[in-house]
């Protein structure tokens, strides 16, 4: 779909998905012949951002003033709220690059780790050390194990290819990226049931021998959801205190209880699950509402790594036009009180050197043994967003 179709039906849209297409990062058609590819390019306009609010230039030394936007004081490092969003704050560079960088570190190498669970689950059951098998180039390959332990397809998973523009207003879930949402149709779904899959060491002939098989390049690219804490199940859309899970750790708990006082007032936030969501260059986040905590009142903690993006928060219905703001590495957001009842999304992120306001980690020490270098490169194209809850 190119970026004229793009535009049919934009009157009979919700101001939140009109704000969603206005923000999208639109590819070029592959489709086009040759000899008309440079006219076709010419039709595909930069996104204008020159509405997008920069909390940085905010918060810089001669500060730019915004309407409705104003400081909240008795913080060491700078918290704003939105008059018009009850309850949302934000907080840029509230990570430095040293956290920034072992957050990173931990949620490609620990979070996906059993019990854990993330997208891969339903095709391929638990991965064990995906980032090890991918720094090591293995490859993932089917086994007979004789096992008929099943994994549950979630009903997230779509077989169907829905025409596009009929997709454009389904809800997407929280917490599901659908990679390059408007344009693709088709996911792959499975149930995990008798088999066992394992990494292995194979050369290039041996794998061109292999009927089922998948690198762990590709399952690191394709990454796009990890629950951690109390797992979230979401062929039900609820968290499942059934399925095995480990406490968040006491670091992670720490941080976002610091990061939760501007909403909790003299309360203390319980860090007891998360959602590690992953964004490649053309995924997005749809328009969604978090709805499933027992007690809506305690915000969500959501800090921002890797590539800048555009964040979205609109009202309790689609139909009130959003607000949107960049957020980069080290940004954090909290949505409490109202504002948990309201629409928010990530139409794009930037991964352009020029755009993606990547800092410069390229001072900062290793972490715990791990080579920085794999870490830094996938950070350079992607971004990583880990969502903490308080569930009871």
């Amino acid at each position: 779909m190119g970026y004229a179709d793009a535009q049919e039906g934009a009157f009979s849209r919700t101001a939140f998905r009109s704000a969603e297409k206005k923000y999208k990062r639109y590819t070029h058609v592959s489709s086009a012949k040759s000899r008309n590819q440079r006219s076709r390019r010419a039709q595909v306009p930069e996104t204008d951002v020159s509405e997008v609010l920069d909390f940085r230039k905010i918060a810089g030394d001669g500060g730019l003033a915004v309407a409705g936007v104003s400081r909240v004081e008795g913080y060491d490092w700078p918290v704003y709220k939105i008059d018009k969003q009850p309850g949302f704050f934000f907080i840029p560079e509230a990570l430095t690059k040293v956290e920034q960088v072992q957050w990173a570190t931990q949620c490609l190498t620990t979070f996906p780790q059993p019990p854990n669970r993330t997208n891969h689950n339903v095709m391929y059951g638990p991965i064990a050390d995906l980032w090890t098998a991918f720094q090591e180039k293995k490859v993932l390959v089917e086994v007979d194990s004789g096992k008929q332990d099943c994994d549950s397809v979630s009903n997230l998973a779509r077989t169907d290819s829905t025409d596009a523009s009929q997709r454009v207003d389904e809800e997407v879930p929280e917490g599901v990226i659908e990679q390059n949402r408007f344009h693709d149709g088709t996911t792959t779904s499975g149930v995990v049931c008798g088999k066992s899959w394992e990494f292995r060491d194979y050369s290039k002939d041996e794998l061109a021998s292999l009927s089922k098989s998948v690198s762990a390049e590709t399952l690191v690219r394709k990454l796009r959801w990890a629950t951690v804490g109390i797992q979230f199940d979401w062929s039900k859309r609820a968290y499942n205190e059934a399925l095995p899970f480990q406490e968040i750790s006491p670091k992670l708990a720490e941080l976002a209880t610091r990061l939760a006082k501007p909403a909790m007032e003299d309360e203390d936030f319980r860090a007891e699950a998360a959602i590690v969501n992953f964004y490649g260059p053309d995924d997005m986040l749809g328009g969604h509402v978090d709805d499933m905590e027992a007690d809506m009142s305690k915000p969500i903690v959501s800090i921002s790594l890797g590539c800048k993006a555009v964040f979205l928060i609109g009202g309790p219905t689609r139909d009130e036009p959003p607000l949107a703001m960049f957020v980069r590495s080290g940004d954090v957001v909290l949505m409490a009180g109202s504002a948990r009842h309201c629409f928010h999304g990530v139409p794009r992120i930037f991964n352009d050197e020029k755009d993606s306001d990547l800092p410069d980690f390229t001072t900062v020490p290793g972490v715990d043994g791990i080579q920085l270098s794999p870490i830094l490169d996938y950070l350079k194209n992607s971004r990583i967003n880990v969502n903490i809850r308080q569930v009871h």
